[in-house]
């Protein structure tokens, strides 16, 4: 039995999953009931996969942070303590994770393996470009957007599906946190494909 591989990310509604300007992390829109969910995710049994670029971003910004910043939510923390495999062809071997392994080589063949070796399931928070070529090779088995009640069409940065193959999305969760922020979680299809 293969393990069930999580993309996981945050969305403005109009596609980014960050902003530039005057947004702050969340985009200002955080409340207690998405710091919860964000901490029983994080709170299950699982192997974080990221690929070199977030995994840089989240330890750069864990480094430059300050105790009770958006950065050190508690979830943000229990995710840094999970085991991790960052895919990367750049990265040393010695990294600011606690429990942190680099594999190297093509990012497909990489999950591949671990989604056949792993004994829990894998999740990915962010790592973009990494997960939409795992999408391209039907390695994601769940798309778990959190929608924020926004649009950052003048100051929105990282488009999450530019570049990303067609798909149709069965929905299969939802909830609304806070009263405004959507979470939607689907199982993606390659269209054209049954």
């Amino acid at each position: 039995m293969t393990a069930t591989y999580t993309f996981d990310v945050f969305s403005s509604l109009d596609g980014f999953g960050a902003a530039g300007g005057d947004w702050t992390g969340y985009w200002g829109k955080q409340g207690p009931e998405l710091l919860d969910r964000r901490l029983a995710l994080y709170s299950e049994e699982q192997r974080m996969v990221f690929g070199a670029n977030t995994f840089r971003a989240f330890t750069q910004m864990l480094a430059a942070s300050t105790e009770g910043s958006d950065v050190r939510d508690p979830w943000v923390t229990r995710m840094r303590h999970l085991p991790t495999t960052v895919v990367s062809n750049t990265l040393e071997k010695n990294l600011d994770w606690p429990d942190a392994t680099v594999v190297t080589g093509d990012a497909v063949d990489a999950v591949a393996r671990l989604k056949e070796e792993s004994a829990v399931p894998l999740r990915s928070h962010g790592s973009l470009s990494m997960n939409r070529a795992l999408m391209d090779a039907g390695l994601v088995d769940r798309v778990q957007v959190t929608l924020f009640p926004v649009i950052t069409g003048r100051t929105g940065l990282d488009p999450v599906f530019r570049g990303a193959g067609d798909f149709d999305l069965e929905l299969i969760e939802h909830r609304t946190l806070d009263g405004h922020i959507q979470e939607l979680v689907y199982r993606p299809t390659p269209h054209g494909r049954a």
